[in-house]
C-alpha cells in the first residue's frame, strides 16, 4: 500500500495516532516522570511515532487541567529548569480503563479481520 503523505493510508494512520496520543502519553508517564522533550524522544524511539512540540505541549496542558497528570519544575546544574510531568492517581485509573478499552477495541478488530465475507 502507498504510504505517501496525503494518501488515504497516511491520512488514516495520522488520525489513529492523534486519537491515541493521550493514551501514549499516559503510558510514557506510567513508569516514571519525564519532561516534554524527553517524552517526544521516548515516543519516537519506542513507538516509532514522530510528535512535535507544538502537538505534545497542548496535550500535556489539557491533561494537567483535567488532573490526569501533574508537573513540577526541576532546577538543572546547567541550563534552564525543566518541567517534569507525572501521572496522578486519577490518571492511573484512567490509564487502567484505557488499557481495557484498547484491548477490547483491538480484539474486536482482530475478530473483524478474521471474519469471512
Amino acid at each position: 500500500m502507498d504510504k505517501e503523505k496525503g494518501t488515504p493510508l497516511s491520512n488514516w494512520e495520522t488520525q489513529v495516532r492523534k486519537g491515541a496520543l493521550d493514551y501514549i502519553i499516559l503510558l510514557c508517564l506510567h513508569k516514571r516522570e519525564q519532561y516534554g522533550y524527553e517524552m517526544i524522544k521516548t515516543i519516537k524511539n519506542v513507538a516509532g511515532l514522530s510528535i512535535s512540540e507544538g502537538t505534545i505541549y497542548p496535550l500535556l496542558n489539557r491533561l494537567k487541567k483535567d488532573a490526569v497528570i501533574d508537573s513540577r519544575w526541576v532546577e538543572m546544574d546547567t541550563g534552564i529548569p525543566r518541567k517534569y510531568y507525572r501521572i496522578t492517581e486519577k490518571g492511573l485509573k484512567i490509564l487502567k480503563e484505557m488499557k481495557i478499552s484498547w484491548k477490547k477495541f483491538n480484539d474486536s478488530l482482530g475478530l473483524l479481520s478474521e471474519e469471512k465475507t
